[in-house]
């Protein structure tokens, strides 16, 4: 990848208001941020190859004593509702069950659903609704 490539796909991070983008070509992993929205740099790093860990199949979950965290597996806009005026799927105290669809993440035009790892009952809705989310934002904490 040149750094023409490198500067197009800065340009559409800005112009689609994204803060990460992580392009894999052949062996070589790219990954661009920007601290936020509106901001002027792109921390640019190279990555000799691509780690498994790069992009999950499930959200990663992270335990605090009895608290497990929800976290994004991937960058997108976190929506609460399956539409704009229904309720949300999910609301502090809601008891749930393992496989119950808390959130759904757009990315790319696909809505990908997101599930409770375990049962609990949500403590924190840690993000807004369509807010754009990155890779391991955490999502929701649910107490067990």
């Amino acid at each position: 990848m040149n750094e023409t490539d490198i500067r197009k796909y800065a340009e559409l991070m800005k112009e689609l208001d994204l803060t990460g983008l992580e392009i894999t070509e052949g062996d070589r992993v790219v990954r661009l941020e920007r601290t936020a929205p509106q901001a002027a740099r792109e921390i640019v790093a190279i990555n000799p190859a691509p780690t498994p860990a790069a992009a999950p199949a499930a959200p990663a979950i992270g335990e605090a004593a009895d608290c497990v965290t929800v976290k994004s597996p991937l960058v997108g806009v976190f929506y609460a509702a399956p539409t704009e005026n229904a309720e949300p799927y999910v609301s502090i105290g809601d008891r749930v069950k393992k496989g119950q669809t808390l959130c759904i993440i757009e990315a790319m035009k696909l809505m990908n659903e997101i599930a409770a790892e375990d049962d609990g009952v949500i403590s924190e809705i840690c993000v807004t609704n369509g807010q754009v989310v990155e890779f391991g934002t955490e999502l929701f904490r649910i107490k067990r």
